[in-house]
């Protein structure tokens, strides 16, 4: 018997690169001010936005919001946070019932910091690495040391983290490191449905005479992890494979993509995280057409309509998804396509910069 889908909860951190809203140009932390930032931030009005519980301040912020400016953070001597330097802003929807909430709110909070961006002249836009800059150095200060390699690597790279908790019964009968393995199989293929950043250094990213699909994903395969689980926080699982999108279904069917990973007991790949970094490298290059990607997707795309409907969620927007790995012509496709037929970045920013 299954539990009701009410016992779920649901919400999306989603990082946007910035742009100059008039040439759209790449903006980065050389070209923005944390304190300007926080400042627009601050004043987006919240009417019609649910309960912020379970938000918290990340210092230098001042408030509680469902926006933070995201980049390197900058310590005094007592290592109190007192600056940031920007790669960007993210938004974080509360804490949600059911996806059609957490995407109705994330639609809310999403236009209107277009809103205001665009008035400090500013656009925010859905690209999952910097297509200019493609590396960044910071004083480590008193971080651990692997914490400020991640802090560094990060400076380049945007992506949506998808954060469900299941109800208390399924959390109960979690295998974390069976969840994993299965994570380390199915995870490649899931990232392949939605590679998206196709750029290095202002130009189509090459790597041994082809042109790549994510090169965000080539960055971060080796040391990124694809789950983190917070037991502290209602044991909300925040899933970290997908990139970013401009489209509203794409973000939908993350929610059921990782729903299904998780409810599908009949799933049955399983593997270790150097197999998952291996089929990563292939993905960055191949998206779609790596090895072994398209058997993993059918599988997992096929048997989720009927876990999905025993658990209460309508499966119906997977058809795209569904389409997508039948085309094999992903999100970095198009940019690509866009690129190659306008010989520039900024019609692929301008198509970047909107949420359909």
């Amino acid at each position: 018997m299954s539990l009701s889908k009410n016992n779920f909860h649901f919400g999306i951190e989603a990082e946007y690169l910035l742009v100059d809203s008039g040439t759209y140009a790449p903006l980065w932390y050389r070209d923005l001010n944390f304190s300007k930032l926080n400042q627009i931030l601050e004043q987006i009005p919240l009417d019609g936005i649910q309960s912020l519980e379970g938000l918290e301040i990340e210092p230098p912020h001042r408030k509680v919001m469902p926006y933070v400016v995201e980049g390197y953070h900058v310590p005094d001597s007592e290592f109190r946070m007192i600056d940031i330097l920007p790669k960007g802003v993210e938004i974080r929807t509360p804490v949600t019932d059911s996806i059609q909430d957490c995407l109705s709110q994330f639609r809310k909070l999403y236009d209107r910091l277009q809103y205001a961006l665009e008035i400090s002249g500013y656009r925010a836009v859905s690209l999952s690495h910097h297509p200019i800059y493609s590396k960044f150095t910071g004083q480590q200060n008193k971080r651990r040391y692997d914490f400020w390699l991640w802090a560094m690597e990060v400076m380049t790279t945007y992506g949506p983290d998808i954060n469900v908790s299941l109800p208390a019964e399924l959390n109960q009968r979690l295998d974390v490191a069976d969840l994993e393995a299965k994570i380390n199989y199915y995870g490649p293929a899931m990232t392949a449905l939605s590679v998206g950043s196709p750029f290095l250094n202002g130009d189509l990213w090459k790597i041994r005479g082809e042109f790549g699909k994510s090169f965000r994903t080539y960055r971060r395969s080796v040391i990124a992890p694809p789950i983190e689980i917070h037991p502290d926080e209602g044991f909300r699982l925040e899933f970290k494979v997908f990139e970013m999108s401009w489209r509203m279904e794409d973000y939908h069917n993350y929610f059921l993509l990782f729903l299904a990973l998780l409810l599908d007991e009949g799933l049955a790949g399983r593997a270790s995280a150097q197999t998952r970094i291996y089929d990563l490298g292939a993905v960055a290059r191949f998206g779609l057409s790596a090895p072994e990607v398209y058997e993993r997707a059918s599988e997992l795309l096929e048997r989720a309509p009927d876990v999905l409907n025993r658990w209460g969620f309508d499966p119906t927007s997977l058809v795209s998804f569904q389409k997508r790995l039948q085309t094999r012509i992903t999100s970095a496709d198009e940019m690509i396509e866009i690129y190659q037929r306008e010989k520039s970045l900024t019609p692929v920013l301008r198509h970047l910069a909107r949420l359909e």
